[in-house]
């Protein structure tokens, strides 16, 4: 592994002790006065909270997995781990929803009185700002480095800001005499959760199960075209992830060509495509003769 691949993944691994650090003391902030107050949607936000940063220390073992050198069992090296990881978020965050689901219809059932005061809206206040900081902060950074982990984990974040936003509702209408909205609003919190890991496990899973990557195939042949020799150019496939493309084409050139010729026109195009897009990884070109 190279030293700017070690280094990417110490960066990656530094934003997320410091994004669970934070995420933690939200958690531990809505936990305790939810439960003091006996108010349920502040504590079931808290626990998402809690998942976020059960999910910082996934991403923080994906990383160590991911930035382990190419070896003889995989010769592509180990970035998908990252991705995989990322999976392991989206389940969690599926069984926070479920739960906070379970929960919450039960509350419904059978309501629990709860004090709102000055102080309930000041925890929810202090801990949104800290959530968006985080959010906005990992998510800039995720899409710097073009980290799966980093993106996902802000789309967990992202999550509990909602939630933040919907128990702050949830707190004004009890305010107001009506007790019933914070189970519902637990309901609610579930299914924003619940959309969150179907986004993280849909983006992961495009990844792994090898989905074309975002990629303008007509810029890929205009490159093409524009290196001596070449003819024609299609079949142009694409996978992986957005810091880690593999890219294979079919190039037809003169059928006269000799085999020198044609692979020095092949080691030209892939240091084109390299230095054009950023994220390529590998390209590999299929020669064919030009039919006449």
């Amino acid at each position: 592994m190279t030293t700017d691949t070690q280094k990417h993944y110490q960066k990656i691994r530094k934003i997320l002790i410091i994004v669970l650090a934070l995420n933690w003391a939200v958690a531990l902030a809505k936990i305790i006065y939810g439960l003091s107050s006996r108010c349920f949607s502040m504590t079931a936000d808290g626990f998402h909270s809690l998942s976020d940063g059960t999910s910082n220390l996934i991403g923080i073992a994906g990383i160590y997995f991911a930035c382990q050198p190419v070896d003889k069992d995989h010769p592509y090296g180990h970035k998908k781990y990252e991705t995989l990881f990322s999976l392991g978020i989206a389940a969690m965050l599926f069984l926070v929803s479920f739960n906070l689901l379970k929960q919450g219809w039960e509350r419904l059932h059978h309501p629990v009185s709860f004090q709102v005061n000055l102080s309930s809206f000041i925890v929810m206040l202090m801990t949104v700002a800290v959530n968006i900081y985080v959010m906005r902060y990992e998510f800039k950074r995720g899409k710097a480095l073009k980290s799966d982990i980093l993106v996902s984990d802000s789309m967990h974040t992202r999550a509990d800001i909602f939630t933040s936003f919907s128990v702050i509702i949830s707190l004004v209408v009890t305010r107001m005499g009506f007790p019933l909205i914070d189970p519902i609003v637990t309901i609610l919190i579930s299914l924003f959760i619940g959309y969150a890991a179907f986004e993280i496990a849909k983006q992961s899973s495009d990844v792994l199960c090898d989905t074309a990557v975002f990629l303008d195939d007509q810029k890929v042949r205009d490159i093409v075209l524009k290196v001596e020799g070449v003819r024609a150019c299609h079949k142009i496939r694409s996978r992986g992830r957005i810091d880690d493309i593999y890219i294979d084409l079919h190039v037809q050139v003169n059928p006269r060509m000799h085999i020198d010729n044609a692979h020095q026109i092949s080691d030209r195009i892939e240091e084109a495509i390299k230095s054009a897009i950023p994220g390529i990884s590998d390209v590999v070109v299929h020669m064919e003769p030009l039919e006449r």
